[in-house]
């Protein structure tokens, strides 16, 4: 009687389609043809964040305008634009005067960015709000459960350095939305920093450990946990407006038991291998299927 082994691993090959940070969270992204990746993440990614009168984070959750906040990077400075606003001009590398601020169960030691800053995200929002800056000297781990031990800064994003997702991950998504008599939505609602191409739909669950191909070496990614989704997703990044139908879209088929039964779209990865080298649209990106 014969056997076939199962093979421990089997690659697959993908390509870097898509870049984007998020210089202040909640806000909407910066697309870019290239970034520096960090051991925290994409460098300014997450830097910046909103905070109410008692220092704890604001998000789309609660204040869905943030979404029309739109960022630009430039050389010396970031600015911010929003509808009806004078743009607000930020040095990216000025603050002022420390502070303390919670992103979810983490307080983290930040600086203040000054009344000005204060005083227009007040005024678009509606209500007494703050912005601030990461200290860099704190360090705030990702979940060392899901990251199996392994230390892995990261700023101001919900938990972890990056969020990984794919092309063909949001085409299954849309020809669900088409069937369902709904119009299709584009890959800045599930806010990732990294897009690949060339795989199935899910793969990126499905992958050990990303090794993309720098012109310094190799970048090494590992995905730690899926991205829960909160109602985010449903607010369309042009307008603002929420509408339940991706959610609902979702709620079909990504219910995720590693989640115990939340949905989920795009995995958390943490950095490996890969300070400092240059990540550019294009780059290959080789991974091995996990078996377990």
């Amino acid at each position: 009687m014969s056997s076939t082994a199962i093979p421990a691993a089997a690659e697959v090959q993908a390509t870097l389609s898509r870049l984007f940070v998020y210089p202040v969270k909640s806000c909407a992204g910066v697309e870019l043809h290239e970034a520096v990746l960090t051991d925290a993440g994409l460098d300014l990614d997450r830097a910046w964040m909103v905070v109410d009168a008692q220092g704890r984070f604001v998000s789309q959750r609660e204040l869905p305008r943030m979404a029309l906040i739109r960022p630009q990077l430039k050389t010396l400075e970031i600015v911010l634009r929003a509808p009806g606003m004078l743009a607000l001009h930020l040095a990216i590398d000025a603050v002022e005067q420390p502070a303390r601020a919670r992103v979810w169960d983490d307080e983290v030691a930040a600086y203040d960015m000054g009344e000005v800053a204060a005083q227009w995200f007040s005024d678009f929002l509606g209500q007494k709000l703050r912005l601030v800056r990461f200290d860099p000297e704190h360090r705030r781990l990702s979940s060392l459960k899901w990251t199996g031990g392994l230390e892995a800064p990261n700023q101001f994003s919900d938990g972890f350095p990056l969020l990984v997702a794919s092309e063909a991950s949001l085409e299954g998504l849309n020809q669900r939305l088409a069937a369902a008599g709904e119009a299709p939505v584009g890959i800045e609602r599930f806010r990732p920093n990294l897009v690949l191409a060339g795989v199935e739909a899910h793969d990126e669950d499905r992958v050990d450990l990303l090794r993309i191909a720098t012109e310094a070496g190799e970048a090494r990614l590992k995905p730690v946990k899926p991205c829960a989704r909160c109602p985010i997703p449903n607010i369309d990044p042009a307008t603002a407006l929420s509408n339940p139908a991706v959610g609902d879209a979702l709620q079909a088929y990504r219910q995720d038991p590693r989640l115990d039964g939340a949905i989920s779209f795009g995995m958390n990865a943490i950095v490996l291998q890969g300070d400092g080298q240059l990540l550019r649209v294009g780059q290959a990106v080789a991974a091995d299927f996990r078996f377990d």
